[in-house]
């Protein structure tokens, strides 16, 4: 699966806003029949490759986004021995521009084809002046690969045998169909909603558990009126997106004040999604694991240590086990530097606690 994107040099990328037809070239083009990478039980259902990374003339530096952690992350689990080699993990294709349209609306997909838009859902103003070709390159191209990712993951974790996967980037929670915001420009949770149910394999009830510190109104807007979805969505309510309308497919909210400790965090999980596999009895889950929760994140505003994204993490994952539930992780937000070491020593513990089977 791979997009043909313009290869031209950089005195070829033009800054002029041109007409359509001068952009087209600039974007995904349609590729039919795309591969699929097979799964193996006898792989590391971590998901990632080098291209996750942006760089774009040190111009991501302006987005407090670590656009270099799916690859801190991976250098460190490669460092402690949980994956010794590259072959050992699974590296997804470029999404399509037709999986992408399975999702998104063809207006959105168009949008994209100009800078100032992508620059408005990165929330780095000097996007605007950039010829597209290099925003599709080092910004655009790099979503692509993660929103891959996410979907590769969560047919690792129901395929593979071993009922986990682990994808060191997606969780764009903020784009949904027809809008891109909070530097996530796919819809990659819808995106894996709709693939897990016409998968063939049963599943029809999907349970989201988003821990980001902010509300994951961008899938939520698109899973409305999903039935067989369900979203326990627990975040500070007093930062961004404040969407009214998303809340309404949220089947349990939990609304966190600012500078939330350990005990009121954990406390709250503990008990929300207790009730909620309850409730719902789901046959997969989508785990949304941000780390902007930590205390001294500059957009989360929680105060969550290290320790409590940890035990967080151990809880979600003993809940998914003990039920045998497949669950997929995704990494979201997390603003910073030291969120990959976190992800890293919190991916280390689940494997030192038998969290993570693998094949013998």
């Amino acid at each position: 699966m791979c997009f043909r994107l313009n290869t031209a040099s950089a005195t070829d990328c033009s800054m002029s806003s041109g007409t359509d037809d001068d952009k087209e070239d600039e974007s995904p083009q349609r590729e039919a029949n795309p591969a699929t990478v097979p799964i193996s039980r006898d792989r590391l259902p971590i998901v990632y490759r080098p291209e996750y990374g942006v760089k774009f003339l040190g111009l991501q530096k302006l987005h407090p986004f670590d656009a270099a952690k799916g690859g801190n992350i991976y250098r460190l689990l490669k460092t402690n021995g949980l994956i010794r080699n590259d072959a050992d993990v699974y590296a997804p294709d470029e999404i399509t521009l037709e999986e992408l349209l399975e999702v998104h609306t063809k207006r959105y997909m168009d949008s994209l084809k100009w800078s100032l838009n992508v620059a408005k859902i990165a929330e780095i103003p000097p996007l605007l002046f950039v010829p597209n070709c290099f925003v599709q390159r080092s910004y655009l191209r790099p979503m692509r690969f993660q929103t891959s990712g996410s979907m590769l993951a969560a047919r690792a974790a129901l395929q593979s045998g071993l009922g986990w996967a682990i994808n060191l980037g997606g969780g764009f929670h903020h784009c949904s169909a027809d809008r891109g915001g909070g530097f996530c420009p796919y819809a990659d949770i819808t995106l894996t909603v709709k693939m897990l149910q016409t998968s063939g394999n049963g599943i029809d009830r999907i349970l989201i558990v988003d821990l980001d510190a902010h509300q994951g109104n961008g899938y939520e807007r698109d899973l409305m009126h999903d039935a067989g979805v369900f979203i326990l969505d627990m975040y500070n309510y007093r930062i961004y997106p404040r969407d009214h309308t998303a809340k309404l497919a949220i089947r349990r909210a939990v609304e966190l004040k600012p500078h939330t400790d350990d005990a009121e965090y954990l406390r709250k999980l503990r008990n929300c999604l207790q009730r909620s596999l309850a409730e719902f009895e789901p046959n997969f889950i989508i785990y949304n694991a941000g780390t902007d929760i930590l205390k001294g994140d500059p957009l989360g505003l929680l105060d969550i240590t290290p320790e409590g994204v940890i035990e967080r993490d151990e809880f979600v994952f003993r809940c998914a086990q003990e039920r045998s539930i497949p669950v997929v992780m995704l990494l979201s937000g997390g603003y910073l530097r030291s969120s990959a070491r976190v992800i890293a020593s919190s991916i280390l513990n689940l494997r030192d606690k038998a969290l993570l089977p693998m094949a013998e």
